[in-house]
This record gives structure tokens, C-alpha cells and sequence, in this order.
């Protein structure tokens, strides 16, 4: 049976390319030579040439604008563009945007984007090093003078509490590192690619900050991904079957921060997921045991646990036990952890991949698949379904 959508945005739009370079730790190239080829291949993969584009969407952290990306893949014209704030929390609502401009009408073929050379430049994971003057520096002021200038150790905070709420070990998170890296080493895309781990190895990598270990960390990734989105009625005529939105949303909580939300009511939940959670059931009128599939942002093992108790998967502190379980097909192209750490886009190319039937780890029949992005931070997610 195929995904429903009853009301608001959904089955407007579809995703119909999606297009990766190679992910790798020092690609060589400029982020927007990242950028350009991850724009062709999607095209490409539609079907599509550089001229049929007319919007384009990235985020805010991109280096490479939307006027010098069209430049570069010899995009004419366009009639919308747009940039998403918040890191990797931007990534589903890329596709929200481009969705909201054709079912509008503003744009016909719009091109969601993010490249860069997070390994060999600047690396994400090293922290604050200087901060200009700005309400966001201001804000992390609060948590720098106390050593807290990482974001592992932002979010070592809430894992240790939730952990500490439910009587539970470290060794917990394992399950969610063991299941990404058991997919990734049959993806031959990934990084990890032929390389699956145990429990044993998660409990004996090395801490970086209690109670996260080296293995409960996203890698740092080079490359590009770039998706495609058009109106439904015009993807019906292109290559490959469509990946319909079918429900988008965005959300951030009350005394919402970057990652450092110390002084909400509770650290053992993600309040910005259950924001998008709430949005993406009632905009689309599905329940979680209709989910075929989950690509959950897995920058760090805890909040993938999180994420699964937010959309009402599992009960809180339940999330390690249905991991475990295999309940749920989880991050099957091997996740950031595994795959590439590409903000969240590649995890939307694993979900239209698992819709189109060519995944490398495919579930059979799967029409549903639920795709979040960046946690801890201002976030969005997808319902991204089959058409019919």
C-alpha cells in the first residue's frame, strides 16, 4: 500500500535525483568543484539537464552560493533560491523548501545541495576555536568557560543524564554503532566499507568524551550530495520512480541551543525531534508501525536512541533494546558513522534509493521511510513515500 497523505504539502513534490562524489578524508578538490559534481550526477540520475533547473537550496554553512554553483554546472535562470540555518539540522528541510516552491509554483526543478571538505579543512569535531561576536558566541559563552567546547562534549552531557535516568552503561550505544557499520561494510559507497564491528570493539574504543567512546562519533567526510525535486506529475515522467514527499517539517523546542540545551526541564529526550515527530504524523496521517525503513542522524549514538523514543518507536529508555531488536531497518546505507558525515543528505539519497528498490542493503516491499536530520540542534525531517 502506498503512502498517504491527506492534507497540507504532501504528495506535491518528489524527489527524482540524487547524486554523491566519492566520500573520502582529502578529496583534493575545492568545495565547490564537491558541489558541481554532486549537482550533474543528480541531474543525471534524473534525467534532467543543468537548463531544466530554475531553484536551488543549501545551507547556510555551504561555502559555495547558489549564483556560483549555477555558474559552474551552467544553471541559467533562477526564480528561487534559499539557505537553511542550524548545521546538519537543515538537511530534511532543504527538501521542505524545494517541495514548498514547486507545489507553489515558484520554481519547477529545484536542486538541494551541500558540499564540503570536512576532514581535510575545517573539521566540525575540533570545536570552538574562536568565535566572532555574535548571539551564537554569546550563547556558547556559557558552556566554554567550563571545558565544554566540543560538541561530543555537549552531548556527553545529556547521554550521561539519560543514561544515569534509566540505569543504564555505556555500552548501551554500541547497538546503534554495531548496526550502522554492519550496513555500511556492505556498501561499497561507504567509508567503512568491508569493515563491521562488534560490541567488544564499541566497549573498547577510546573515550572521547564520558560516557561517548570513539565508535559512539560520527567520522569527518570530504565529498558532496545533491538531490533533485520536481512536481509530482512531472517525476511520473522521468527515469526512475519517484520518492513523494510525503510529509516535511522543521521544529525547535522551548529554551532551545545549539547542542548545548542545558537548562531545558530535561537532558534525556530531544524536545526539537519531538517537534518534527508530532508534524510529520499528523501531516501524513501515519502511525510509526507503518514505517518501512528510519535514516536517523547519527552524528552521535545516543541521539539516535533518542530520535526512536521522540517518535514513539519505543518508550524512553527503551531505544538500545529496539535497536537490538532489529525491530526496525535502521540507517541501512551505514549512516554518518558508517557511510559518510554529509550533514544528513546522503541519509536522504539512502531513503530514495530504498524507495526506488536499488539500495545496497534494500528491504523488500519497503514504501515508508522516515528520514531525520541533524539532533540537538533546530532540526527537520521527511516522510518520504512511494508513488501511487
Amino acid at each position: 500500500m502506498s503512502a498517504r497523505h491527506p492534507d497540507g504539502l504532501g504528495g506535491r513534490a518528489a524527489v527524482v535525483g540524487i547524486g554523491a562524489t566519492e566520500f573520502s578524508k582529502d578529496s583534493g578538490r575545492s568545495e565547490l568543484a564537491l558541489a558541481a559534481e554532486a549537482v550533474r550526477a543528480a541531474l543525471a540520475d534524473a534525467g534532467l539537464t543543468p537548463a531544466d533547473v530554475d531553484g536551488l537550496v543549501t545551507f547556510t554553512m555551504d561555502t559555495s552560493p547558489e549564483i556560483t554553483l549555477a555558474q559552474a554546472v551552467g544553471i541559467g535562470e533562477l526564480t528561487f533560491f534559499s539557505r537553511v540555518h542550524y548545521g546538519g539540522g537543515a538537511a530534511c528541510a532543504t527538501v521542505q523548501q524545494a517541495a514548498l516552491a514547486v507545489a507553489t509554483g515558484v520554481a519547477e526543478v529545484v536542486v538541494c545541495y551541500r558540499a564540503f571538505n570536512e576532514r581535510s579543512g575545517r573539521r566540525f569535531g575540533a570545536g570552538v576555536q574562536r568565535r566572532e561576536p555574535s548571539a551564537e558566541g554569546v550563547a556558547l559563552g556559557w558552556a566554554l568557560p567550563y571545558g565544554l567546547l566540543t560538541p561530543a562534549s555537549w552531548v556527553a552531557m545529556g547521554a550521561r543524564r539519560y543514561l544515569h535516568t534509566y540505569g543504564l552503561e555505556p555500552e548501551v550505544f554500541g547497538h546503534v554503532a554495531v548496526t550502522d557499520r554492519r550496513h555500511a561494510a556492505t556498501n561499497p559507497a561507504a567509508y567503512f566499507h568491508g569493515r563491521p564491528i562488534t560490541l567488544a570493539d564499541h566497549a573498547a574504543s577510546r573515550w572521547i568524551a564520558e560516557p561517548l567512546r570513539l565508535l559512539d562519533c560520527c567520522q569527518e567526510t570530504d565529498g558532496g550530495q545533491a538531490l533533485v525535486v520536481t512536481s509530482a506529475e512531472r517525476a511520473r515522467t522521468l527515469p526512475h520512480p519517484p520518492a513523494v514527499v510525503v510529509a516535511a517539517a522543521q521544529g525547535a523546542g522551548r529554551a532551545q541551543e545549539q547542542m548545548t540545551s542545558f537548562y531545558r526541564d530535561g537532558l534525556t529526550g530531544l524536545p526539537e525531534m519531538g517537534v518534527v515527530a508530532r508534524q510529520l504524523w499528523r501531516t501524513s496521517g501515519l502511525t510509526p508501525g507503518e514505517i518501512d525503513v528510519a535514516v536517523l542522524y547519527d552524528h552521535f549514538t545516543p541521539y539516535v536512541l533518542m530520535q526512536l523514543e521522540e517518535f514513539g518507536f519505543c518508550g524512553p529508555g527503551e531505544g538500545a533494546a529496539f535497536v537490538a531488536s532489529d525491530a526496525l531497518p535502521l540507517n541501512t546505507h551505514g549512516g554518518q558513522l558508517g557511510e559518510g558525515y554529509l550533514h544528513g543528505m546522503n541519509g536522504i539519497a539512502e531513503a530514495v534509493r530504498q524507495l526506488r528498490g536499488t539500495a545496497v542493503n534494500q528491504v523488500d516491499g519497503a514504501e515508508r521511510v522516515l528520514v531525520t536530520a541533524g539532533a540537538g540542534v533546530p532540526t527537520s525531517g521527511l516522510l518520504l513515500g512511494a508513488d501511487g
